[in-house]
């Protein structure tokens, strides 16, 4: 349990798309108060699902082998297959945008004429990004604390959090590890978020321009790291699950 529980704690964190809605919550006018109401509402939906999990079996893992043992693996298997589908399905998108955009220029070859350099298109590229975070920052300006609760709710990895709560079913609550772990779990899955949230209190002026570009390098390579982290978990997750039901 735990080390299921470590690796999905670890993609939740990683995740890109939440981290990076956070950088323009506490990059924008108020938001140390607004990252702070962002993330207790992110580490509410966490507990609220353990809670809700160890609600229904009573703080005791089911028997293995049993009907609700096997549901539980089920649900888990399902979820590792949906990571593996969706993480496949970005893989072919990015490849055919990639496709599309026609074959890297061989080292040392001449651009063709009128095509702009590497260099300024590299800019080009660093320019618009700055410009939309700047955009979405003034957007998040008028958004209240309330508007970055709702938010951390949406962008919850809800799949992820299903892993999560599959796993915790073993959950033996008599047992004080089992309460190490699941608590390990909510800090590990808020972990990234907690360190943006600290470095705007403690370095405001500097922490504003340094996340901003953070996010633009994170929204050039996002579709990489989903693509990563869905493949990889899922795949674990459909292996352990095979491996304990037909064990």
């Amino acid at each position: 349990m735990v080390l299921d529980l470590l690796l999905i704690a670890l993609a939740i964190t990683l995740d890109p798309l939440p981290l990076m809605a956070f950088v323009l919550v506490v990059a924008s006018t108020g938001g140390a108060r607004k990252g702070l109401v962002f993330l207790l509402s992110w580490l509410a939906c966490l507990v609220l699902v353990i809670a809700i999990v160890l609600l229904l079996t009573g703080g005791q893992p089911p028997p293995p082998r049993s009907p609700p043992s096997a549901a539980a693996l089920g649900v888990k298997l399902a979820v590792g297959v949906a990571l593996v589908v969706y993480g496949e399905h970005r893989r072919r998108r990015l490849a055919a945008l990639r496709a599309s955009g026609g074959a890297a220029p061989e080292p040392g070859a001449e651009p063709a004429p009128g095509a702009p350099s590497p260099g300024a298109a590299a800019a080009g590229a660093d320019g618009a990004d700055g410009a939309s975070s700047a955009s979405l920052t003034t957007e998040m300006d008028r958004t209240t604390g309330w508007a970055a609760a709702g938010l951390a709710v949406l962008l919850q990895p809800w799949g992820l959090v299903a892993a999560g709560a599959t796993t915790v079913v073993e959950a033996d609550t008599s047992h004080l590890a089992s309460w190490f772990a699941l608590f390990g779990f909510c800090v590990l899955a808020t972990a990234s978020l907690l360190a943006v949230e600290l470095y705007v209190v403690f370095s405001p002026t500097a922490a504003r321009a340094q996340l901003l570009a953070l996010r633009a390098w994170m929204e050039r390579h996002s579709e990489q790291a989903v693509v990563a982290l869905c493949l990889l978990l899922g795949f674990w997750l459909v292996g352990k699950s095979i491996y304990q039901l037909t064990g």
